[in-house]
């Protein structure tokens, strides 16, 4: 070899060692969890990377392909790239590919005598062909030749027997068989493969199926049948500007439907359980606020809550109920725009999982919405694998009603397939929901949507506003007691028409419809019967109909008749024959009424109690203030503080740079102190020595190389600039944790002058 050349990598670490500090970096920052600085040099940082927890990380990211490929390489133990390139049942291509990211993730790395997969790997691939591998055991250290041969040799009994071992893991046992017999003793199928080592015993009378058996028997391949055919998916053609619209639409209804929601919840917030979560009486009264399914109040329940709009909090009674935050008002304030971009990236990101609301566990209770339980970290994973399988389809191409998404299924499931099956319902879950919230419109990516599968809020921003419905300022009223109102309603005059009548239908043209009872709320929150007349008549681009106004004066004119207070309760009415009427009520003997006056009752009943009976019964009673005032009984707007999250999204991507720089850091420190070390063994130094020569260091300004005893007995190589010397310790700038940090002087156990050192 020239001096020019390079010998090949002889381990995992001098394979690290070669690698710019950028792939090193990537390498990192796709697997976290190693990016933890080691004890001692770049040997055990690679050390650390055979982990059974990191290992697993990396396995469960690879396609079927890849995974094919590894599992390839573990059978046949150490290869080249051409012989695992023939083994693998794909395109040659497409398996190089997969061995070139294989090598860049370090579950494969160069050998001398070939390629080798990384120490663990063997023992996370475990399964079958359903699992993503072959199934075969590692071949022969030193194999038989001709399998082929061997193979016509034998009998058709034995080859069916083979055949049966091979479909069910690659073992048997004995049983009465000899494990040493010739091929011309053997006299059962059992004897005959062991004569010819297609079959291999083992400890306890067990049979084994070498790997290259197992090859030959499918034709050549670890498996029988291809692994690079990526799942097509069931598309047709559609417009863009189609999907865009019908997208539009599903994001101005999931954001009104929010709003309406939190507002309502905001006078009246539901109670929280006792185990967390909102029970499901509340879940119902939510749907059918909306007018929408269980699950869909379940998803915008919890988005809201992902999106911070949300929170569970203690109520002026002292009882933990769900609020709005004062994030919700502020979010409110917005454009429609906005609000939707906000409700997007906070489902896009979340962990929480509103498709199994309604759905039991493993123990059968059903889950509640907002439980504490109800989340998982695939989810965000299912989403994202989701919808970039929509961005990847071509223009104009949506997915295929009825087939599209159970196609998208199985294309993630090819792309994931060490995935647990719960994620094909979590990739499903994701295209209905991405569909319910905008994301999604007719089957295909809307433009609003890519923008936030790829955060950008901005470009969100600019892509959902032209096809959001423009809200109108009017509605038309009907003769039957009904508004219609020809498009989304601007949302002071929703909210206000929510108050005054009952959503009867929505659509293209929402339904309002008055009533005795919608329009006593509105008299209930103070308004007078006049300004019930003046909104109508202003909102209404029609005549406003004379029942309506009828509708109004009679609730008006029955209102606020009878007066309650306490006695336990008191009712008052300057009409005799209205409390006469009432108290011969046959539903009314359980209020204890009782006339002390032509014009007053008193009731055994409290006042939280009586009113809404007394309403039961068709009456329209008002409180009565201590001073004979009537006090409208509106409950104040409640809010609670917005919990503080635990980790923003760019607090952790910082943290996980910061991490992975701290470990590149850490190992060209290592190879630094690695490079320097004496060539032979290094001779121990006592504390006044040490002292003399880090002394020197300092005044030179030298960087130097010490081997230095932790508290747990541990040695190693530091890299460090001396700074100063006091009491004992040193203070340096230690090149490992690029940090400055003391020494205990006698724990010095060497000092070397760094000859050449690099910055």
């Amino acid at each position: 070899m020239s001096s020019n050349e390079q010998a090949p990598p002889r381990t995992l670490a001098d394979q690290l060692r070669r690698w710019p500090d950028d792939r090193l970096a990537a390498l990192l920052g796709m697997r976290p969890d190693l990016a933890t600085p080691a004890p001692h040099d770049s040997a055990q940082l690679a050390s650390r990377a055979a982990t059974r927890s990191s290992v697993l990380r990396a396995l469960d990211d690879l396609t079927r392909l890849e995974l094919s490929v590894l599992d390839a390489l573990v059978v046949a133990n150490q290869t080249s790239e051409a012989e695992l390139v023939e083994i693998v049942h794909a395109d040659a291509g497409a398996t190089r590919a997969a061995i070139e990211r294989l090598t860049d993730l370090a579950l494969v790395w160069e050998s001398p005598g070939g390629l080798r997969a990384l120490s663990g790997v063997a023992d996370a691939l475990r399964g079958d062909e359903s699992a993503g591998v072959s199934g075969l055991r590692p071949m022969s250290l030193d194999p038989a030749p001709a399998v082929e041969g061997r193979l016509a040799a034998i009998s058709p009994r034995a080859r069916a027997l083979l055949d049966h071992v091979l479909a069910n893991g690659g073992e048997g046992t004995t049983g009465t068989a000899r494990r040493t017999v010739s091929p011309a003793d053997a006299t059962t199928p059992v004897e005959e493969l062991i004569a010819r080592r297609l079959l291999v015993p083992r400890d306890g009378g067990l049979l084994v199926l070498p790997g290259e058996v197992g090859i030959a028997l499918r034709g050549g391949h670890t498996t029988t049948t291809p692994r690079d055919q990526v799942p097509s998916l069931a598309t047709t053609a559609r417009e863009q500007s189609l999907v865009d619209r019908t997208a539009g639409g599903a994001a101005f209804d999931a954001v009104r439907r929010t709003e309406l929601l939190l507002d309502h919840w905001g006078l009246q917030p539901p109670s929280m359980l006792r185990g967390g979560g909102l029970g499901v009486r509340d879940l119902k009264a939510a749907a059918a606020e909306l007018q929408v399914s269980l699950p869909e109040a379940g998803l915008i329940i919890e988005v809201a809550t992902a999106a911070g709009l949300l929170t569970s909090a203690t109520d002026p009674e002292g009882s933990e109920v769900w609020l709005p935050t004062d994030s919700f008002d502020t979010w409110a304030a917005g454009s429609t725009a906005e609000r939707w971009v906000a409700l997007a990236l906070a489902w896009l990101d979340t962990t929480r999982l509103p498709s199994l609301i309604g759905t039991r566990d493993p123990a059968g209770k059903s889950w509640n919405a907002l439980a504490p339980d109800l989340s998982s970290t695939m989810a965000p994973d299912a989403r994202s694998l989701a919808l970039a399988q929509l961005v990847g389809l071509a223009e104009g191409s949506v997915l295929a009603a009825g087939t599209g998404v159970p196609s998208l299924v199985e294309r993630v499931a090819w792309l994931r397939p060490r995935r647990p099956s719960v994620h094909r319902d979590l990739v499903a879950a994701a295209a209905h929901e991405a569909g319910l919230l905008g994301l999604v419109g007719a089957g295909g990516l809307s433009s609003a949507g890519r923008a936030i599968v790829a955060h950008d809020h901005d470009a969100a921003l600019v892509a959902i506003t032209p096809h959001l419905p423009h809200p109108v300022d009017h509605v038309l009223l009907q003769a039957d007691l009904t508004a219609v109102a020809p498009g989304p309603l601007e949302t002071e005059l929703a909210r206000t028409l929510h108050l005054l009548a009952d959503v009867e239908s929505r659509g293209g043209a929402t339904v309002y419809r008055f009533t005795n009872g919608s329009v006593r709320r509105a008299f209930d929150a103070g308004w007078s019967a006049l300004e019930v007349h003046d909104f109508i008549g202003s909102v209404s681009r029609t005549p406003v109909p004379q029942p309506l106004t009828y509708l109004v004066d009679d609730v008006a004119r029955t209102f606020g008749t009878i007066r309650v207070g306490h006695a336990e309760s008191f009712l008052r009415a300057d009409d005799e024959s209205a409390l006469t009427e009432l108290m011969h009520h046959p539903k009314a003997t359980s209020l204890g009424l009782r006339r002390i006056a032509p014009t007053v009752l008193i009731s055994t009943v409290p006042l939280d109690v009586l009113l809404p009976r007394l309403r039961e019964l068709g009456t329209a009673p008002v409180v009565e203030a201590p001073d004979g005032s009537v006090r409208v009984a509106r409950r104040d707007l409640l809010r609670a503080r917005r919990p503080r999250t635990s980790r923003t999204r760019g607090a952790a991507q910082a943290r996980a740079q910061a991490g992975v720089a701290s470990v590149v850091t850490a190992i060209r420190s290592g190879d630094r102190a690695e490079a320097n070390r004496p060539a032979s063994p290094a001779i121990a130094t006592t504390p006044s020595s040490a002292l003399a020569a880090l002394r020197e260091a300092i005044e030179g300004g030298e960087t130097v190389v010490i081997g230095y005893v932790d508290n747990h007995g541990a040695s190693s190589d530091r890299v460090v600039e001396p700074l100063r010397l006091e009491g004992g310790q040193l203070s340096a700038h230690d090149h490992r944790s690029d940090d400055e940090r003391l020494f205990a002087v006698h724990r010095i156990t060497t000092v070397t002058p760094l000859a050449s050192p690099q910055t």
